[in-house]
């Protein structure tokens, strides 16, 4: 088979080509678009990660497509309509990082609640005092858990060892699970109302597009923290920004932000024409990521050696499974 791999970096290739060696292998550093969708026309299987959005424009390209695999949990830049039209089966990473993100959730809490990134910061000037750097004990806290999913699980078993209050928000309730962590489910209300900490861990959708927005967030309580490291638009950046501005949130921890890839892509923006909306948008992620009671990190959560390698190692096991007709049913979207 023809094999292309968008969006792929040199230690992967070496493990791709020893495993995969008697295809024909095409990598490409840069996601998959119409304008280099040619360069896989032929491609039987493609493997992409999450800036390569996904339309029938580009499905129209790739004529002999029969596998698109993404490397990533979330899928929301596939259009999975335009692939189950095509007949295109979509497969996706559904469990290679549930303790690596749930590790990096507890990085975002604990600098945000013990000021480690003022303290660092504070540091490199040379400045050893410790004023204005009081933290605050995670034990007693309650934290909500906003999806309990893979990556809400190892969350709620995390905050069970700091001996803090676990209240879950979920479709889906598992009362034996809840029973066995020790955790409660509520209402959205109450998980809002009652979280001393509100961490997101729920896929994106039309649906909760803006879940946490100026409504909701209302009804939070007074001094509550916020993180997300599942997907920038489930957030309303500007109801965050003023939330923070009035004090009704003490501090925000995000791997995620709304228009991510628009901050990752200035330069190329200064060559485009681009409308108001990605400029205020643009504006917005500037003015919250530059508060000091805010910790960004730029959609890492995932990335840990150990993860990464597991991606690969099931991307690979995807295609020689879909090879021999036997493909997990488990990591198929679609």
């Amino acid at each position: 088979m023809k094999i292309a791999f968008f969006e792929i970096h040199p230690w992967e290739k070496s493990i791709i080509k020893r495993k995969l060696k008697k295809h024909r292998l095409v990598f490409i550093n840069e996601p998959l678009t119409e304008k280099n969708a040619a360069k896989a026309k032929d491609a039987e299987v493609i493997s992409i990660f999450i800036y390569s959005k996904i339309n029938h424009k580009i499905i129209k390209k790739l004529p002999k497509l029969k596998l698109l695999i993404t490397r990533s949990t979330g899928f929301d830049h596939i259009k999975i309509g335009d692939c189950r039209k095509r007949k295109i089966i979509v497969c996706y990473r559904p469990n290679y990082g549930e303790n690596t993100v749930a590790e990096h959730t507890f990085a975002l809490i604990l600098s945000l609640s013990r000021k480690i990134h003022k303290s660092y910061l504070r540091t490199l000037s040379g400045n050893f005092g410790i004023e204005g750097l009081k933290g605050t004990d995670l034990e007693g806290k309650t934290i909500g858990v906003l999806g309990a999913g893979k990556i809400g699980k190892h969350v709620i078993r995390i905050a069970r060892g700091f001996n803090m209050k676990v209240i879950v928000n979920d479709r889906h309730e598992d009362e034996f699970l809840a029973e066995q962590l020790n955790f409660k489910y509520v209402s959205l209300k109450e998980i809002l109302k009652k979280s001393d900490i509100l961490t997101i861990h729920i896929p994106y959708s039309k649906e909760n597009y803006h879940l946490i927005n100026a409504k909701t967030i209302s009804q939070m309580k007074k001094g509550a923290m916020l993180i997300n490291t599942s997907r920038g638009e489930i957030v309303d950046t500007g109801a965050v920004i003023k939330a923070l501005d009035s004090k009704k949130l003490s501090g925000v921890g995000l791997d995620v932000i709304e228009g991510e890839i628009l901050i990752k892509e200035e330069k190329e923006l200064l060559h485009k024409k681009i409308n108001k909306e990605a400029w205020q948008q643009i504006v917005e992620d500037h003015t919250l990521l530059s508060k000091e009671n805010v910790v960004f990190t730029p959609h890492i959560a995932f990335y840990s050696k150990e993860a990464l390698h597991r991606i690969i190692d099931s991307t690979i096991q995807n295609i020689k499974d879909y090879e021999n007709g036997k493909l997990d049913e488990s990591y198929i979207v679609c």
